[in-house]
């Protein structure tokens, strides 16, 4: 099971921005920087509960419209000033729409994109370009999903978009290498997260639970741990890759 790690210092002195870390997956990712010595931003359009995360951690909360573009490099920029800079980035944000292929709207594709794709171009703009001015480089961590990989009915524009963090993400460790920036992608599995609470059913779980080896599924922990371990040192020649977090539904 996932385990919380405290009263260690693997992150002292760094600084660390989790786009969408108000709950769920980033609000753990969040929560185990700040554990591990780490000064927090959280950007996230969830006020209340972002506030409460930033309060929890001893941390930074900003309020961002990851839709409008502008906003998104308004306040990722904000951010990274209110630390003095950024050392590691997380985009953890997204959104999930199902629906069948047929009735997937323009206005739906368009808004997936926007938040899961385009919004995470915008917030890792930013953070590369004071990365290569401060001269140290960095780390830059995607949260994908086990759906870029594999997909599913009625996953298409989520699908879709997950897909487009992984190669964003293996561009980006491409082209800032030189700088000494790495970018990789965590892929996810069924995690029991605030998103999902709503329509998640206890046959959901077991039926889900059945398509992992270890008759289980994930918790933000479980991923969590992941993204520490490749903001750390030990992942500094570890670039480009999307790790799966899925407890072996995928495995590839």
């Amino acid at each position: 099971m996932a385990t919380t790690v405290t009263g260690t210092a693997r992150f002292a002195g760094k600084r660390v921005v989790v786009v969408g870390g108000a709950r769920g997956i980033g609000g753990a990712i969040a929560g185990r920087f700040s554990a591990e010595g780490a000064r927090v931003s959280i950007l996230d359009r969830l006020v209340d509960e972002g506030s409460r995360q930033a309060r929890l951690i001893d941390g930074h909360f900003h309020e961002v419209d990851l839709i409008d573009p502008t906003d998104t490099e308004a306040v990722a920029g904000e951010a990274i000033r209110t630390l003095g800079g950024v050392d590691i980035l997380v985009n953890s944000a997204g959104i999930l729409r199902l629906g069948p292929l047929l009735e997937v709207t323009v206005a739906d594709w368009n808004t997936i994109f926007s938040i899961n794709a385009r919004a995470m171009l915008t917030t890792m703009q930013v953070a590369a370009r004071s990365m290569i001015a401060g001269g140290s480089g960095g780390k830059m961590i995607n949260v994908a999903s086990m759906a870029a990989k594999k997909g599913g009915a009625n996953e298409g524009a989520y699908a879709a978009s997950k897909a487009a963090v992984i190669a964003l993400t293996r561009v980006a460790a491409l082209e800032w290498g030189e700088f000494g920036i790495t970018a990789n992608s965590l892929c996810p599995g069924y995690v029991l997260t605030e998103m999902g609470a709503e329509t998640r059913t206890d046959e959901d779980v077991k039926k889900w639970s059945g398509y992992s080896p270890l008759g289980r599924l994930g918790e933000t922990g479980d991923v969590a741990g992941v993204a520490a371990f490749l903001a750390s040192t030990d992942a500094d020649y570890l670039t480009g890759q999307a790790i799966n977090v899925t407890g072996g539904m995928v495995m590839h």
